[in-house]
């Protein structure tokens, strides 16, 4: 279905998606107002379909992802469901994929192939680790590339490494796909050329690593691993306080650090102690300088030393839990939250984070698999019979 008065409606895009990174990149098109056609496997589908089945039976993966898209079933290993796919590219305006390393390739809709056959057409590409250079073969997922990238070595506490909690890497390559393939519409909007676009899952998260990267660089080893510490300002972090809560708040500049000293610690001399002068000091002087404000948290309950940090003009904040969040006033009193259909029922799904001043917000149903197939098929011109056939024979 066709959605009037966003900003990409009448734009195209055809999706052979699996999983996050891709299917992040492409709802947050749809999001837009782009025609998103997701092909799938005849039967089973996108495989992040059957990740789990908490939400009404349907995936938390597949529900988050592919709103407001069009699901489309072909098989591609058959000339018949190829041919139905080319017909759609003719008439589109994006072709995204994120398959296993050759496999496009293998079916004839590598890059190279398709812009000689659909000039008009902007093939994206989502790939593990580039489809050049020694490792353009290996299969790659979120956690490996958070090993790959260093991110795992940062992450956890003294004694253990941690996988961060979401999907980094394949949420990092969806928001580059998505910003390459608008920036490519505005490229060919304004000059009619065409720039295919890659990303990698590896190079996406590696430009997240630039801090670290520089600071290990540079400074000759790597911050580090420290919980809800941070590696390089200190007092930055969680503190337990008297009802058994944590508080973390945030030290960023020598104003705020004297008035932590003079109004909350109740200790003005520390402003002037050659331990922690200046914020490479108390990042030295770390353990000292927790066990300091460790010991005027466990004094006051977290509801208490929240008030008095605010006053004080401390950014800080209540270590929530994921339950936590789902209640957070802030989305409740901003509205942010809105019904979207999924088959059989419906879910609670955020707005996207950009608001566009009088756009309205597109937030369609999830489909089913194949629930679009005849519709499209028959928008190309195909007959019942057509449908039926290649029905009989699986091609969809």
């Amino acid at each position: 279905m066709t959605v009037q008065q966003l900003p990409l409606s009448g734009v195209t895009v055809v999706s052979l998606e699996q999983a996050v990174a891709a299917p992040y990149a492409t709802r947050q098109l749809a999001d837009l107002g782009a025609r998103v056609i997701k092909v799938e496997r005849p039967g089973e589908g996108d495989f992040a379909r059957r990740y789990d089945t908490t939400v009404h039976g349907h995936s938390s993966y597949f529900v988050w992802l592919n709103r407001s898209k069009e699901s489309l079933t072909l098989d591609l290993k058959d000339p018949r469901g190829l041919a139905v796919l080319h017909q759609l590219l003719d008439g589109a305006d994006v072709f995204v994929q994120n398959l296993a390393p050759g496999a496009a390739d293998r079916l004839g809709l590598g890059t190279e192939a398709l812009t000689e056959r659909h000039p008009r057409l902007i093939p994206c590409t989502i790939s593990g680790y580039g489809t050049t250079g020694p490792w353009a073969d290996r299969k790659s997922y979120d956690l490996l590339v958070q090993c790959q990238t260093g991110l795992v070595s940062l992450t956890g506490t003294a004694e253990a490494t941690a996988r961060v909690g979401i999907s980094v890497a394949d949420i990092a390559a969806g928001m580059y796909a998505y910003s390459g393939v608008l920036t490519a519409l505005y490229t060919r909007a304004t000059t009619g050329r065409v720039h295919p676009v890659e990303v990698s899952l590896f190079e996406a998260l590696a430009e997240w690593m630039g801090q670290p990267a520089n600071y290990t660089r540079y400074g000759g080893s790597q911050p580090a691993r420290l919980g809800t510490q941070h590696a390089t300002i200190a007092p930055y972090g969680a503190f337990a306080t008297a009802d058994g809560k944590q508080v973390l708040f945030s030290i960023q500049n020598e104003r705020e650090w004297a008035a932590l000293c003079d109004r909350f610690l109740g200790r003005p001399g520390l402003t002037d102690d050659p331990r922690f002068a200046t914020g490479s000091q108390r990042v030295v002087r770390r353990e000292e300088l927790n066990a300091i404000v460790a010991e005027r948290l466990a004094r006051s309950d977290a509801e208490e030393i929240l008030k008095d940090l605010e006053e004080i003009g401390i950014a800080c904040a209540g270590v929530n839990d994921v339950a936590a969040f789902l209640d957070h006033p802030v989305l409740a009193a901003r509205g942010r939250w809105r019904e979207v259909a999924v088959p059989g029922a419906t879910v609670q799904a955020l707005l996207p984070p950009a608001d566009l001043a009088g756009v309205p917000a597109r937030m369609d149903p999830v489909p089913a698999v194949g629930e679009h197939t005849e519709a499209i098929l028959a928008e190309l011109g195909r007959t019942h019979d057509d449908i039926e056939a290649l029905r009989t024979d699986t091609v969809i």
